[in-house]
């Protein structure tokens, strides 16, 4: 029972977190974790937690770097694999070599091999707290990508050195070609691992589909066991987990690209549940820091063989050290001073650094005590701090811009609506089915409309979209006169029928030609167009369902339709792309509305369970779109209130947006 309350309560600081940093937005909120985890460890009858390391890495760190492998873009990967590789293998054992004899200079208690094994620790950087950090500063791009790929593979290689020079300390024993072998076992070990497993995890997921068995519960299931049934087999197999989860992480990846389309479903549902999974493991991960911070520090705080100011003072060297040596690392690769400096204040430690520390044995081979091990946890945890806080005040302040533009803020705001559009549209498209067809492109037609509206910048550029939309849908009227035409003269319908057919049409460009007409759909927009384009066509076509002739008007209307569809998608460039989508995403409307029997005259029906759940699945692909820019620091937090605001506006009116459909229809 005290376990189950101490998991609640943990769980519900890691919500009240998120509330104080909404309120206190510029406290990052591992801070505020970190702080709720001190208090925490004040409260009467609150149980306390030992952090077991090989238990913490294999229920946090594994599934965080899984998802991170899965989620990081390849491509940028690769073309920072230089970069990558020098962070995360060149400068963790330049730390190593050179902060290592420098903590036992000062600190001379250490020994030398104890020094290694700090200095291991501290060189690998935590990814979460600097993700946190990005939605207030704005690190560009090349930076955040080259962070992300650093701490997949830093953690591995600092701790492997880590496990040496501990094994050194302990036994007073070192053989460097042996650790350079066994480094290189471990390492290459793990990736080959990590991809075998991975691909045979998909294997059994793919086989079980053959079978018949789509259950989305069981697949989410395997996926969430993914991680950690990898890292614990590979730490079985002596061979690096961190570097193995990271692997299946990729290779999972490789398999969601491949199963986009036949796995809509189980990734809606993945998605949603991962991002509860993250957040609260996230959560976790800096309370439980917060949880061991003060018996470290009350520690040695109390012992008398130690000065407490300057043991602060070691913290603040040490704290220096590795930053300057980031910076010049990463000054000497780019040449580039601002880059250098950025990625240097980037460098912040986290929970596995403590974790690590606390895997520190508490005696030697001949069981006398492991030198100064408070002191070394008392630093790490002072490092850990202390780059949080300098990272949190200095990145946001050399990241912001002076004057911000207006122009250059709204263009941000634009691009990620058009990015949140297009997630929902990719959402519907990949939920299409023979059972939704009609729905699915109906709501095709809205989101493509939208998408339109959404890239026009200015009145110029609406001016010159309308324009060309307008000539496309002439050009498409005129392909579906050349039917009746054809239709015509292979005696399929009479002369009459043809006149009265292209009479409709005419009309219709009558109305797109009127220079009056296009200066109101400027002022109405899309949805005007559309709008009056019905209208123009209620008026036009004079057959309805009770017509004896319907039947006929009917076919020679869906071969017209067919007709324009085929006229606009020889007009496409790369110009016109998104208009020409716009257009055909109408015709398919109407289109599938004769076929459904949902046209002039015939039953109306109300908005189908169907489309409720297509409009639901894409809001839900919008959102976590929003929260996918926030997270990588891509929009601000105003800017992603305002986008979320406009899908709970969406999704609000669903039952509206069925009201006006019926309307349109009838129209």
């Amino acid at each position: 029972m005290e376990i189950f309350l101490m998991v609640l309560v943990l769980l519900l600081l890691i919500g009240i977190s998120n509330v104080i940093n909404h309120f206190l937005p510029v406290v990052p909120v591992p801070i505020i974790q970190i702080g709720l985890g001190v208090v925490a460890t004040f409260v009467p009858g609150l149980h306390h937690i030992p952090l077991n390391p090989e238990l913490f890495l294999l229920l946090f760190i594994a599934p965080l770097l899984f998802n991170d492998g899965k989620i990081t873009p390849r491509d940028e990967l690769w073309q920072l694999r230089s970069s990558i590789l020098l962070l995360a293998l060149g400068l963790v054992f330049a730390t190593v070599l050179i902060a290592g004899p420098f903590i036992h200079w000062i600190i001379p208690a250490i020994p030398l091999s104890a020094a290694f094994a700090l200095a291991a620790i501290l060189s690998p950087t935590d990814a979460v707290a600097v993700g946190s950090l990005s939605g207030r500063a704005k690190l560009p791009g090349n930076i955040m990508r080259l962070l992300e790929g650093e701490a997949l593979m830093n953690d591995a290689s600092g701790l492997v050195a880590f496990n040496f020079a501990i094994a050194a300390t302990v036994t007073g024993q070192f053989s460097l070609p042996k650790a350079i072998g066994s480094f290189i076992v471990i390492a290459i070990g793990g990736v080959i691992a990590g991809v075998v497993l991975g691909f045979l995890i998909i294997g059994i997921r793919m086989q079980l589909r053959r079978m018949g068995m789509e259950d989305v519960t069981l697949h989410m299931l395997i996926i969430i066991l993914t991680p950690f049934i990898i890292y614990w087999i590979a730490e079985e197999v002596h061979v690096s987990g961190i570097l193995a989860v990271v692997a299946a992480g990729v290779t999972h990846a490789i398999e969601r690209d491949r199963m986009r389309s036949g796995s809509v479903r189980l990734r809606i549902v993945s998605d949603s549940t991962w991002s509860v999974i993250l957040f609260c493991l996230n959560g976790l991960v800096f309370i439980l820091l917060g949880l061991e911070i003060p018996g470290v520090i009350i520690e040695v705080w109390k012992d008398p063989a130690y000065n407490n100011g300057q043991v602060i003072g070691y913290i603040f060297l040490i704290t220096a050290v590795l930053i300057i040596l980031r910076f010049l690392w990463v000054w000497a690769v780019n040449r580039h001073f601002r880059s250098a400096l950025l990625t240097a204040l980037s460098g912040v430690r986290g929970a596995l650094t403590l974790s690590a520390a606390f895997s520190i044995p508490l005696t030697l081979a001949d069981f006398s005590p492991f030198p100064e091990r408070s002191l070394i946890l008392f630093i790490c945890s002072g490092v850990i701090l202390l780059t949080l806080i300098i990272a949190s005040v200095l990145l946001p302040i050399l990241t912001r811009e002076a004057q911000p533009d207006p122009d250059k803020l709204a263009e941000s705001e634009r691009a990620a609506r058009i990015r949140v559009l297009e997630a929902g549209l990719r959402a519907v498209r990949e939920e299409m089915n023979d059972e939704n067809r009609r729905e699915a492109i109906e709501l095709t037609t809205i989101y493509s409309q939208r998408l339109q509206m959404a890239k026009i910048r200015n009145k110029d550029d609406l001016g010159k979209a309308w324009k060309q939309a307008l000539d496309i849908r002439i050009e498409a009227l005129r392909a579906e006169k050349r039917t009746a035409d054809r239709w015509m003269q292979e005696g399929r319908i009479s002369p009459k029928l043809a006149d009265r057919f292209r009479a409709s049409l005419s009309r219709v460009e009558a109305l797109l030609t009127t220079r009056k007409k296009i200066k109101k759909l400027l002022v109405l927009g899309w949805a005007g167009l559309l709008r009056i384009l019905r209208k123009a066509r209620s008026k036009a076509e004079v057959f309805d369902a009770a017509n004896p002739k319907w039947m006929v008007y009917k076919e020679l209307k869906l071969d017209a339709i067919r007709a324009a569809i085929k006229q606009v998608k020889s007009m496409e460039t790369s110009e016109n792309h998104d208009t020409i989508q716009g257009i055909l995403a109408d015709y398919r409307s109407m289109e599938l509305q004769l076929l459904s029997g949902k046209f002039r005259g015939e039953t109306v029906k109300e908005l189908s369970a169907e489309r409720r759940e297509l409009e639901l699945k894409a809001i839900q692909a919008e959102r976590n779109e929003i929260q996918t820019m926030f997270e990588k620091g891509e929009i601000s937090r105003a800017v992603a209130n305002t986008l979320r605001m406009d899908v709970n506006y969406h999704e609000g009116h669903l039952y509206e947006a069925e009201s006006v459909h019926e309307e349109e229809a009838e129209a």
